[in-house]
């Protein structure tokens, strides 16, 4: 694949969603450096351009998938941006639609095009209620990395790095007043009801937290909804900030990257805090980490899980849509207590 002894320029697609995105970053980071001479361009939406800060060897190309490359004119626009880049081969780690006509245009150029397997059929033995496989399926991370080697660039994802620290702006160091407290990350929500931890619990161990002193709370999330509950809390809590609607995405990640832990749902700040090595305390409810999307190098004892035994369809679904009738309570089979005591073991460690 190498061109008369040029560096090999590989296209990685990766639309959306953000966990998934995130997702892709120890695995770039990981070919990155077992391969110096490659370079990347990720195809991506404009706002998770951040995610890719501070990967050698890597640009971003935006997709304009409302605007400029939209509907298969917009697409053909977008092959030809992307063929005046030299590509070279093309690691589709999406497998969606656009992706598969963006396929049939490389075809043309006879550009090798790999795209994800997201392994379908044990994903729905996995979730479905009668004949369950309960099974550890292969990783997304894992299923990312098969793309490249297919393309014949076989990757080690047990020596990848996280990403390093990022230095804090002023304008986050004046939001969040610096001082001797440990940082802790709660990201409440997350895209389904199934996997979202009950509110009430989660002020329980903001509560908790706060009482003792010594940490300093920041709260994640995103829209105007959430925003608003989660000023709310911070208005109850004197050691609690809401970070929500203050920051753009590159900000959030500077904060993220400089936390002692993060507590999260089945979400993408899950993903977005394990890119760079900071501990993470996932809550699982009605999606479970056997599928394949737990965060990057977590031990497990640091995943929570809902009760199987009195919820066994668990998991339901993969992306967490999907709660049967009398599972909506099942996540609170996770005590706060449990969480409380899970994340204070990390911060002490």
């Amino acid at each position: 694949m190498d061109k008369k002894g040029k560096h090999t320029h590989i296209l990685v697609i990766r639309l959306s969603a953000m966990g998934d995105v995130a997702m892709t970053v120890p695995v770039i980071r990981a070919l990155t450096r077992q391969y110096p001479e490659v370079q990347l361009t990720v195809l991506t939406k404009k706002p998770f351009t951040p995610i890719f800060d501070g990967l050698e060897n890597v640009k971003v190309k935006e997709a304009d998938v409302k605007n400029s490359h939209k509907g298969m004119v917009g697409l053909w626009r977008l092959y030809k941006e992307l063929k005046s880049l030299k590509i070279d081969a093309v690691a589709d780690l999406h497998n969606v639609l656009r992706s598969r006509i963006l396929q049939k245009y490389f075809a043309l150029a006879r550009v090798p095009f790999v795209q994800l397997d997201k392994g379908r059929k044990e994903k729905k033995a996995l979730t479905r209620p009668k004949n369950k496989i309960f099974h550890q399926l292969k990783t997304t991370h894992k299923r990312y990395a098969d793309v490249f080697a297919e393309l014949g660039f076989a990757i080690d994802l047990t020596t990848t790095e996280p990403l390093n620290r990022i230095q804090l702006s002023e304008k986050v160091l004046d939001l969040v007043r610096q001082d001797t407290k440990k940082w802790v990350g709660i990201a409440p929500f997350a895209a389904h009801e199934g996997k979202m931890y009950p509110l009430e619990f989660t002020k329980m161990i903001i509560e908790q937290l706060n009482n003792t002193d010594r940490y300093k709370i920041l709260l994640f999330g995103g829209g105007v909804k959430e925003v608003e509950v989660l000023e709310k809390i911070a208005d109850d809590y004197e050691n609690a900030l809401c970070m929500a609607g203050k920051l753009n995405l590159s900000e959030e990640l500077q904060l993220i990257s400089n936390l002692d832990v993060m507590l999260s749902m089945d979400s993408g700040n899950a993903h977005m805090a394990a890119n760079y090595g900071i501990p993470v305390v996932t809550l699982w409810g009605v999606t479970h980490p056997y599928a394949g999307f737990y965060p990057f190098g977590q031990p497990m004892e640091n995943a929570l899980m809902a009760d199987r035994e009195a919820y066994p369809l668990i998991p339901t679904s993969v992306y967490g849509n999907k709660v049967p009738h009398g599972y909506e309570n099942a996540m609170k089979t996770i005590t706060p207590k449990e969480v409380l005591n899970k994340l204070l073991k990390v911060l002490e460690a």
